[in-house]
């Protein structure tokens, strides 16, 4: 597991699940409205968002119905007002 990640492999029966924490995600290079800045943000993101994955697959969850989830949380995220507006103001059209 890596230094950026941790968490429990298993919960135990009746505790609540660890929160994965992320000690470090490097900060952008770039303007919100510049174009590669959506490009530094996946390479930022994917090993972060890989290994939840892996994490998850390796205690037995369903990898795929994992990605769903973190779809749906991350768009639950955007609902219900959590997006950041200094960025938003700056890309939407």
């Amino acid at each position: 597991m890596s230094a950026s990640i941790r968490a429990r492999t298993r919960p135990q029966t009746g505790d609540a699940m660890d929160t994965i924490n992320i000690n470090k995600i490097a900060p952008p290079q770039r303007a919100a409205s510049e174009l590669s800045y959506e490009a530094d943000l996946k390479t930022v993101l994917e090993p972060v968002l890989t290994e939840v994955l892996d994490m998850t697959e390796s205690v037995g969850w369903d990898r795929r119905k994992a990605a769903y989830t973190v779809m749906f949380l991350a768009a639950r995220q955007l609902s219900d007002g959590k997006a950041n507006p200094k960025t938003d103001a700056k890309t939407d059209v």
